[in-house]
């Protein structure tokens, strides 16, 4: 029977991996957790005057670079000065250089959010009127290429090798303690660590590329590996790496003295009747503890790694949200690693260690609380992703996300028909029992034929040479005188025998091993023929191969813009597009004065910004340059707000310094529209300073 069975696993296993491979292959280009909700000038917007600076606005924090943020001209040639700057929560500039002739500009922006994923995009707006331009604004990104798909391909060994150490690690520990001396059970989980391993230093060497350039040759570049290191995800990542080696030593041990001490205390059990980990002496009890303990702490340790550094660690309630991401893993780990382990001790288990009913029934206990727990923390992370029903189906979050909600259904309606398969298993016990008495029987008839055969030889070899055969005394006196002359030597007749014992001790021992080849070969049949167990084997690949695509479609969610994130910035761009349809764009005032205080380095221009320049609350920014055009810092620079015409004023407004040559103030109340005056006073020195004003219509 197992000759039929082999194609088609050979076949379905094949199967499964190309679902998966499919899978991974549509994740790219991976979609990015923080989304663009707003800009200034707002995108396809037509200002009338040429603006001092460009912002974007976020869905969460972003990391920049200095080249994160670029503006190019019709021609294609950079317009924008300086690196991006930070002025307020998750709003980001960039300064421009001054007098922009009409036409349109391109914004091209490459950053990196804070759950460690790439954002790239690009916009135009237009200066007066619009015109052609000569650059494209569907670049590709950084993650969309070859180390995009190779980095993507490693977050799934990431996760695969993970499940594997975990759950085949917790399957021996907590339900089936002889697999720790199985050979194919100890591969299965040194493989997962080896797999967790590499994934997590190829992705350490592929990230600096992967958030920049997108190029192969730059994987290999140290700055950026320099970089990386700075960075949360990569702090993360090397603290996998760190609690890996951690890993190795709980697996030495598992494998070694865990495995020692389950020989020592239980040599003859039968391994369908064992027990968990907990069994035997107090030696091994202690053991097992700080295995288990260890092996938690471990785990935990590494799911953080994930946690802390993608989904969970960004929105809402992201305290409460990184602890649940953690047990999630772990029940992940527990329910699918503990899975597989039993699909090799099913299929790869040796004749005197197989996997028992017992083992199997430990195993069902443990994947149903790890789905109980899997159900609960998914809900809430649900929530927390989608924020509404209609994200279910609007958002392909929300569609991934009933993708593996109905891998989960079909998971579980397997794993119970695997325990009626483990039901049926135990009530065929009793017989299967009978049957290996009846055949305890038969090779204990054979044994005794043979010690007895061997009996009767070894009493022929010992009698005299005088008690020969009747029939032999009647040969002449010639005869016997020359056999007396042949006859060997005392000496050699003893090395004779001596030689002919050797040779029975090698047969009997020959026999003794084609006897338990026979034996396990018998036992080995019965059991492939057990339709029991075949069913119980069948229904497990059937659960394994349904887990392997569930972890590919999980790995295509965590690259995926949240369903909450994803209506967020539909609504912002809704919102702009309608103020843009509607003539009413940002309302920004950029107000540019020379400036000279009449000392040493006294002469520059300022500028400032005023957002969204309405009664209420605005943004301010001013900036400072000298008279090359490069940001410089002063002293001191105060801002005065007067309404002449009401009486109103002057308002004071201290802003911050953010960077060199650059002070921004948020909440800036102005009470009433109008032709506000703007002074502005520059400090070059302890006596050297200047004011200077403009007038700016507000509201």
């Amino acid at each position: 029977m197992t000759q039929t069975i082999a194609p088609r696993v050979r076949t379905l296993v094949l199967l499964i991996l190309a679902v998966a491979g499919a899978l991974l292959a549509g994740a790219a280009p991976v979609s990015a957790h923080a989304a663009l909700t707003g800009s200034d000038p707002a995108q396809g917007a037509v200002v009338d005057t040429a603006p001092s600076q460009v912002s974007l606005t976020f869905s969460e924090p972003i990391a920049v670079g200095d080249d994160s943020v670029r503006v190019l001209d019709p021609k294609g040639e950079r317009v924008d000065k300086g690196d991006p700057a930070n002025p307020s929560g998750t709003t980001y500039s960039v300064r421009l250089v001054s007098g922009l002739p009409d036409g349109t500009y391109t914004v091209a922006y490459q950053v990196v959010s804070a759950d460690s994923h790439p954002v790239a995009g690009a916009f135009t707006f237009s200066i007066g009127a619009p015109s052609e331009t000569t650059v494209s604004v569907s670049a590709q990104g950084s993650d969309d290429g070859l180390v995009g798909w190779l980095y993507g391909f490693g977050r799934y060994v990431s996760y695969v090798g993970f499940v594997v150490l975990a759950g085949g690690a917790a399957f021996v520990l907590a339900c089936w303690a002889p697999g720790a001396r199985v050979r194919a059970v100890q591969r299965l989980v040194v493989s997962g660590w080896l797999a967790l391993t590499a994934a997590t230093l190829g992705m350490l060497m592929l990230r600096g590329s992967y958030t920049t350039s997108g190029k192969v040759g730059d994987v290999f570049d140290l700055e950026l590996l320099g970089d990386v290191l700075q960075t949360k995800t990569g702090a993360a990542l090397v603290s996998r790496l760190l609690l890996l080696a951690a890993a190795a030593l709980f697996i030495a041990v598992l494998f070694g003295a865990y495995a020692r001490a389950a020989d020592a205390v239980e040599p003859d059990r039968d391994a369908e009747d064992d027990g968990g980990g907990d069994g035997g002496g107090p030696d091994k009890r202690d053991l097992t503890f700080g295995l288990a303990l260890g092996g938690t702490v471990v785990a935990a340790g590494l799911a953080a790694s994930w946690a802390m550094s993608e989904h969970a660690s960004q929105g809402l309630q992201a305290g409460v949200a990184m602890p649940v991401d953690v047990v999630h893993l772990l029940a992940v780990a527990a329910w699918l690693g503990g899975l597989t382990a039993l699909l090799v001790a099913l299929y790869r288990a040796p004749v005197e260690t197989p996997v028992g009913r017992d083992a199997v029934r430990r195993f069902s206990r443990l994947a149903f609380g790890s789905v109980v727990t899997l159900a609960v923390t998914g809900v809430y992370q649900s929530w927390r992703q989608l924020g509404s029903w209609s994200a279910f189906t609007d958002t392909r979050y929300g569609q991934l996300l009933l993708v593996k909600i109905a891998l989960v259904a079909v998971m579980v309606a397997v794993a119970f028909l695997s325990r009626r398969w483990t039901q049926r298993l135990a009530d065929a016990r009793v017989s299967e029992a009978a049957e290996e008495a009846e055949g305890t029987e038969a090779t204990e008839q054979v044994e005794e034929a043979l010690r007895t055969e061997a009996t009767e030889r070894a009493e022929e070899e010992k009698q005299p040479a005088g008690t020969a055969p009747a029939e032999a005394s009647g040969t002449s006196e010639v005869s016997e005188a020359s056999m007396a002359v042949e006859a060997p030597k005392p000496s050699d007749a003893s090395d004779a025998k001596k030689a002919e014992a050797g040779q029975d001790s090698v047969r009997a021992a020959q026999l003794a091993r084609q006897r338990a080849a026979a034996e396990a070969a018998r036992q080995k049949r019965l059991r492939d023929a057990d339709p029991n167990r075949f069913g119980l084997r069948r229904s497990v690949l059937a659960e394994a191969g349904v887990a392997v695509v569930l972890l590919a479609v999980t790995t295509v969610l965590t690259q995926t813009e949240p369903g909450r994130t994803e209506q967020d910035a539909r609504a912002a761009a809704a919102t702009s597009s309608s103020a843009s349809a509607t003539g009413q764009g940002s309302g920004a005032v950029s107000l540019t004065m020379p400036f000279d205080t009449g000392g040493k380095n006294g002469k520059g221009v300022v500028s400032i910004d005023l957002d969204p320049a309405q009664a209420g609350d605005n943004a301010l920014h001013v900036y400072v340059e000298g008279p090359d055009g490069t940001p410089v810092d002063v002293p001191e620079v105060k801002i005065a707000l007067t309404l002449a015409a009401q009486n109103i004023g002057p308002l004071p407004v201290a802003p911050d310094h953010v960077t060199t040559g650059h002070w921004s103030a948020s909440r800036v109340q102005i009470p009433m529209a109008g032709d506000w005056k703007v002074e502005v006073t520059v400090r070059t020195s302890d006596i050297d300073q200047v004011t200077v004003s403009k007038n700016a219509q507000i509201g």
